[in-house]
């Protein structure tokens, strides 16, 4: 159980790496994702998956049930994507991403490998999911089919409103995985692609107003992807969950609104200690020369292909 819980705590940096990317300084973020890892992730997952503190307790007692997140969507995605919007606001801007108030657009390196990892990850979750039952007694065919159905639904939904743009047809079915990963072991398999479908359209929609409008330079839409479909997944299973929607029921609409508030709570009050507190003593960011040459041959003295 350690080493299963230990793969689920290893994704809190790794989804904040991709907020960070192109002017982050290497140790500072190292020695932030121990931080994070070892006090501020266990705490709130301690709360929702160990029950610690009473908190599960209250709320059944308060709400008719405990706060339901069966594979991570707020647990594991939200917290990461929550506190990725803090790293990223307190590294500010990449140089030359904007000018004049206007977006200029970073091509992607390499759309063929966006694919490839996209794909890999979307094979990879069908463990991430089914295995969170933790024992072989507890698979169950409907967590593979909820994250299938979830998985279509988020891309259908980039497909059409991201305008083929491979880009977002990619990271829709992960926005669709990571909605379902609360609720796929209740949910009816129409209401997980309903729920990827909305998370489908809210990272779409999500991604262009925090790259457009609100200039917040999150480079692969960590905090759409993760923090909000994240949230989007924990309230959704206490909708879609509901036996009058068709799931098993057992689940409260009230407790898993409240659970994903705590979530985001922990990860932003959690993100401004550790984040700020690094930054005042180390700083976090590449200075200009760096972040012109990259990390590889600024910090790692090897060249990136």
């Amino acid at each position: 159980k350690f080493f299963f819980l230990m793969t689920f705590a290893a994704a809190i940096p790794a989804i904040v790496s991709g907020g960070i990317a192109e002017r982050a300084q290497f140790w500072p973020f190292l020695l932030a994702s121990a931080l994070i890892v070892a006090f501020v992730y266990p705490f709130f997952e301690g709360i929702i998956w160990n029950g610690n503190y009473g908190v599960q307790d209250w709320m059944e007692a308060s709400f008719g049930a405990p706060f339901h997140d069966f594979a991570g969507s707020v647990v594991v995605h939200g917290v990461g994507g929550w506190l990725a919007l803090v790293a990223v606001i307190m590294l500010g801007i990449r140089k030359g991403r904007y000018k004049n108030g206007r977006l200029m657009a970073f091509p992607p390196s390499n759309i063929p490998f966006l694919a490839l990892g996209a794909w890999i990850l979307c094979i990879g979750w069908f463990g991430f999911n089914v295995m969170s039952a933790q024992t072989l007694d507890g698979i169950s065919g409907l967590v593979a089919v909820n994250s299938l159905m979830a998985m279509v639904g988020g891309i259908i939904a980039s497909l059409l409103i991201g305008k083929n743009d491979p880009g977002f047809i990619h990271n829709g079915p992960l926005a669709g995985l990571v909605a379902i990963c609360a609720g796929s072991d209740i949910v009816h398999p129409i209401g997980a692609l309903m729920i990827g479908g909305i998370a489908g359209a809210m990272f779409v929609w999500m991604f262009t107003v925090v790259q457009n409008r609100w200039k917040i330079d999150d480079v692969l839409g960590v905090w759409p992807l993760h923090g909000l479909c994240g949230a989007w997944g924990g309230i959704a299973a206490g909708i879609f969950g509901a036996s009058s929607l068709g799931g098993l029921g057992g689940v409260s609409l009230i407790s898993q609104i409240v659970g994903t508030l705590m979530g985001i709570t922990v990860a932003l009050v959690g993100g401004v200690i550790v984040y700020g507190a690094l930054k005042a003593i180390m700083g976090l960011r590449l200075d200009e020369e760096a972040e012109f040459d990259g990390a590889d041959l600024a910090i790692h003295k090897i060249e990136s292909i």
